[in-house]
């Protein structure tokens, strides 16, 4: 493992103060360990700054924070089209994260093991603090969950889904904090690094039961985000019920938003859906980068990168909310690509992330009801939202397939959060694209609108990687889906 001075990781995390949501510019490299862990007003600021770490750090510009991981599973799904500007073409053609000496292969690898270290830290030192014991155990809380959503990432993203085989060995576990005599550690299997998550976030669970947020820090983690952690956890090991109930748990209280906040832009995480998201500010806005790779609509957006695949469009119903939301690119440059303007910056160039939502709480929840049987709770929760979104409702008399129905509404809700390429991994199944054509191999027409308004006919644009780098078709389970381990953590850690 990369040795790792709590001191030197301090300096690059501890960029909220404690008590204010602003970026804090002075160094913080000056204060040693003992006296940052000696009062819980002291680890506080390491919690909110592993939070700002997560987040805030650039390794390049295509690789703003834990938005890249978002982004990455989503370019390498089926339903974003990446264009060949700068950011997520990559990725988007399976060469990124199966190089092990590609910077995003570094950058994912680093950002989710100083976060466990960073929780580590706060979870071995926070009991002997000076500080109330409702203080402790929320902070012991909110760093036992940081370390279980690394490790999720980690189990998710680093070999094949546990329900194909749970004894797979995946990355390496630490629990204690990294010193400079820290030995590294083989691999655990996948059982083993979920054996880890639960029991952080069972405890965390506990731990937060008493705890109530301002409902204006929505980056604060509380029982509600462990809940939904535990349902993305218990969805990935096949513990159907469980899923389900933690699920619902997770979304009491967030109402599904109304259809004016659906087509405002994906940016604000005072929405009543967001459980859980990342506040950015004119003073504090490194997050909001991503944006320039998901808006693909506004004129100060840069990159415009991540377009629709032409065939996503037609899995929604006409009345459907969301379909309002694809429009045909006219501009010079891209003209032809289909827009879909789920995310927009806020009108100073910001925009909130968001990380959990109850309307993926209710994908869960009817999902985790369909696969243990329970047909009539998987359809009111699969319905509620539909019914939410103006799609049409789902019928049993139709002889659709629910769980089927459960995928696609997944597809079709989560565009761009982050879901694509986690869900094809965890269900064994696979990348599905095709190059949008005639059948006789012409291209689509279509109406575009240009700058100066005039309509035209253009050339629609979808598909450009239909393959693995080898030629070979997609298939089910492929090595191409999975992060690589760095070279230089394999050059450091022999025991891997």
């Amino acid at each position: 493992m990369e040795k790792i001075h709590i001191y030197i990781l301090l300096a690059l995390t501890l960029i909220f103060g404690s008590c204010s949501d602003k970026l804090e510019l002075d160094p913080t490299d000056a204060v040693s360990d003992t006296e940052i862990f000696k009062t819980t007003t002291g680890i506080e600021t390491v919690v909110n700054g592993t939070w700002g770490y997560l987040n805030d750090t650039y390794f390049t510009y295509a690789n703003p924070g834990y938005s890249t991981v978002m982004r990455t599973s989503d370019a390498m799904g089926n339903d974003v089209a990446v264009t060949t500007k700068y950011g997520y073409r990559d990725p988007y053609a399976f060469t990124d994260l199966n190089n092990k000496t590609a910077t995003r292969v570094r950058a994912v690898w680093t950002l989710l093991y100083k976060v466990i270290d960073n929780s580590n830290n706060v979870i071995a030192k926070v009991d002997q603090a000076e500080g109330s014991q409702q203080q402790k155990d929320v902070l012991k809380g909110q760093a036992l969950t940081l370390r279980a959503f690394a490790y999720l990432n980690l189990a998710t993203y680093y070999q094949l889904s546990y329900l194909k085989d749970k004894n797979a060995l995946s990355v390496p576990i630490y629990t204690e904090p990294s010193t400079i005599e820290t030995q590294g550690k083989p691999k655990a299997s996948l059982e083993e690094v979920y054996t880890l998550i639960k029991s952080d976030l069972n405890q965390a669970d506990g731990l937060l039961k008493d705890y109530v947020r301002d409902a204006s820090k929505k980056y604060k983690i509380d029982q509600h985000v462990v809940n939904g952690l535990q349902a993305r956890t218990y969805l990935n090991t096949g513990e159907w019920e469980e899923a389900a109930q933690s699920a619902k748990q997770a979304r009491e209280g967030y109402q599904l938003m109304a259809e004016t906040d659906y087509l405002g832009g994906f940016n604000d995480i005072q929405n009543t859906e967001w459980i859980w998201g990342h506040i950015q500010t004119t003073e504090q806005s490194e997050a909001s980068y991503t944006f320039h790779y998901l808006d693909v609509s506004s004129p100060g957006s840069y990159y415009y990168s991540f377009m629709a695949d032409p065939y996503f469009k037609d899995l929604f119903d006409t009345q459907d909310i969301r379909n309002e939301l694809f429009e045909w690119d006219g501009e010079d440059g891209r003209e032809g690509f289909l827009r879909y303007k789920k995310f927009r910056f806020k009108s100073n160039l910001i925009g909130d992330i968001v990380y959990m939502r109850s309307a993926e709480m209710l994908l869960i929840e009817a999902e985790g009801y369909a696969r243990a049987g329970n047909s009539n709770n998987a359809i009111a929760a699969l319905n509620s939202l539909r019914s939410a979104r103006k799609a049409k409702l789902f019928n049993a008399a139709d002889g659709k397939n629910i769980i089927d129905e459960i995928l696609l509404e997944r597809r079709k809700e989560l565009w761009g959060e982050g879901f694509a390429l986690s869900d094809i991994l965890r269900t064994q199944s696979k990348v599905e694209r095709k190059e949008f054509k005639n059948a006789d191999g012409s291209s689509i027409q279509v109406t575009v609108t240009k700058p100066d308004g005039t309509k035209k006919q253009a050339s629609a644009q979808g598909h450009r990687v239909v393959k693995f780098p080898d030629g070979t078709d997609f298939i089910e389970n492929s090595r191409y889906y999975i992060f690589s381990i760095p070279q230089s953590e394999e050059q450091q850690n022999p025991n891997l």
